[in-house]
């Protein structure tokens, strides 16, 4: 596939390590006194040894290479630290999949907004499976994870009695729309709410959003709100 990974230029490193040391994928070796990439699919292209290196030898560049496998990237941190395989496939296992009754948590009267309305776990949209339990007859919550920092009354006014999915197009270098397509289309989705941040990288999700509603050959009810970025309700 074609996607962005990092290029070393040999005649322009000096062997410092500083970039074997910052990439937390273990994507890059010192061999022979020169840092080479030695896991292309090691390396997720977002070039935290750039900034590392003194001589300005690592760059971007697209070309085709192995997709980024994260299940590898963590298998081989286990075993560097001498921890077995986990039994289900190297996949983290925050990622196991949890649902959360909340309709029998007792809420002091002055301190509901210190419960937490999360239905379920992961919420990540990344780490989400495209179908699951916790997702039937679901009021489905799409947020940007920015809004939960900015709007204090998340867990209660958007959170409570759906089931939240977040993520951040531009940290996460994706394109939502296909997974949250097989989401919408493959369970009993009964509404979409997406709750966004007034930056323009916000449209990213919010398109993500529509575009999957659209795709999965539904009509849901579904609404937008924007949150400033002081933590109000714009609209």
């Amino acid at each position: 596939m074609i996607r962005k990974i990092i290029r070393i230029d040999e005649e322009k490193c000096n062997g410092c390590g500083l970039c074997a040391a910052a990439c937390h994928e273990g994507a890059i070796d010192i061999v022979g006194g020169k840092a080479k990439l030695m896991r292309e699919h090691f390396c997720d292209g977002f070039g935290d040894c750039l900034p590392n290196c003194p001589t300005g030898a690592i760059t971007f560049e697209e070309r085709d290479a192995p997709a980024y496998d994260e299940n590898a990237v963590q298998e081989a941190k286990q075993k560097k630290r001498g921890i077995k395989p986990l039994p289900y496939g190297g996949v983290c296992p925050g990622s196991s999949m949890a649902q959360f009754d909340r309709g029998t948590e007792a809420v002091p009267a002055g301190v509901a907004s210190q419960v937490s309305r999360l239905a379920q776990w992961p919420c990540q949209l990344k780490l989400l499976p495209t179908q699951a339990p916790f997702f039937n007859g679901a009021k489905l919550l799409i947020a940007a994870d920015c809004t939960a920092y900015a709007y204090a009354g998340m867990h209660e006014d958007f959170m409570k009695g759906r089931v939240t999915v977040i993520g951040c197009p531009k940290l996460d270098a994706i394109d939502y729309t296909g997974k949250l397509t097989e989401i919408i289309a493959g369970n009993d989705i009964r509404n979409v709410t997406i709750v966004r941040m007034d930056v323009p990288c916000c449209g990213g999700l919010q398109r993500a959003a529509e575009t999957a509603l659209r795709n999965s050959g539904k009509f849901l009810p579904w609404q937008v709100v924007t949150i400033s970025r002081d933590g109000r309700i714009l609209d």
